[in-house]
Formats: C-alpha cells, structure tokens, sequence
C-alpha cells in the first residue's frame, strides 16, 4: 500500500464524539516514549503528522487521521509512565477503554513494544486484556536499530515463551524501526490486506 493522503481529522475524549464515518479504523498504542508518534510518522511518509516530543505522555487524546480518503489511524494515549497527574491518567485510561469497547469501526490494534526491553508486565497485561475482551491486535516492536539481530531474536523468543503460556499462538508481530523505515512495508500490506478482505466481504 502506498500512503498518498494523511490528514489530521479531530482529536477528543469522548468516543461517541469519534467520526460517524464507517470507514475502517486502526489504532495504534503502546507504553509512553515507545516511539508511537515516529512510528506513525513513518508509515504515513509525513514529518510531524503525529507530534513527537522527548516528554513521555504527550498524547492525551483519541487521534484520527484519515488515510488515503478510506481508512482511519487512530492514535491512542500511552499507557502507563506517563508525566501526568493520577487523576488526569485515570480519565484518558477510561475512554482508552471504551474505545476498544465501544468503536465499531475498528478492526485490529496495534500494540507497540520497545524491543530494547525485557517483556514489561504492563505490555503483557494489556495484551491480556486485549484477549480477554476479544479485541484482534498485532504487536509492533520498535527501535530495531538499536539492537543486534541477534538481540532482537532472543527477544521476541522471550515474549513468545510468556505469551505461549496463555496464549495458543504466538499473536501477529511486525518488527520496526522509524529512523530506518524497517517494517514499514509490511505493517501498511497488512493493513491494506484486511481492508481488502472487508471489501469483497461486503459485495
């Protein structure tokens, strides 16, 4: 898939104020400081469509970007780690929730995970959560420039021999890296796939 148009729609905190469209959507969140803004900078081939900054938590808002005219990105708050005051943490983390749970629209998550790290409890019991909720999710690892092939293996070997325990299947994995544009490809085919698969579904 190629990214031609990306442009911001609205940003808020109330899903029943989402957009009314039933265009498809995707939402992408993860831990703070995962690179989740990069990340989405990346794919969409635009520099500041998503606002970086070295601050973790800078994404207080449900984000919708309208892609190539016929699909959303949605971009969620972090999870966990954020600067921010308990109560404010404790509001964006219920309609982060009922976002999954409300939002017809979406069809998978994307679960960002710092490939640098050892699995994080945090990472895993939101995956859980995920699963348990019935809610289809792929996870994205970031920053694999930072790390050796090797290192990254022996990673994911890590969160696979956790995740087996619970899970049947390893779930779906897309190793990245914003700086280099690692993966970038096949997370965008992945995407494209799905929105084909709804396509002729609904002829």
């Amino acid at each position: 898939m190629k990214i031609k148009s990306a442009e911001f729609v609205m940003s808020n905190s109330d899903v029943a104020k989402c957009p009314k469209s039933r265009l498809p959507e995707y939402a992408f969140i993860g831990r703070s400081n995962v690179g989740k803004s990069s990340l989405i900078n990346m794919l969409t081939n635009r520099k500041s469509l998503a606002k970086t900054s070295g601050k973790p938590g800078k994404t207080q808002l449900i984000n919708h970007f309208l892609i190539n005219k016929n699909w959303h990105l949605v971009d969620l708050p972090g999870y966990g780690y954020a600067r921010v005051s308990k109560s404010s943490k404790k509001v964006f983390q219920k309609f982060i929730t009922q976002y999954f749970s409300q939002r017809e629209q979406l069809v998978t998550a994307f679960v960002l995970v710092d490939i640098r790290h050892n699995p994080q409890p945090i990472d895993l019991d939101f995956m859980q959560w995920l699963g348990e909720n019935q809610i289809p999710f792929s996870i994205i690892f970031t920053k694999a420039d930072k790390l050796k092939p090797k290192a990254i293996e022996s990673h994911i070997e890590d969160y696979k021999t956790i995740l087996l325990e619970s899970w049947e299947d390893m779930p779906n994995y897309y190793i990245t890296s914003s700086s280099k544009s690692i993966g970038k490809e096949s997370v965008l085919n992945y995407i494209d796939q799905l929105n084909n698969n709804m396509e002729s579904g609904s002829k």
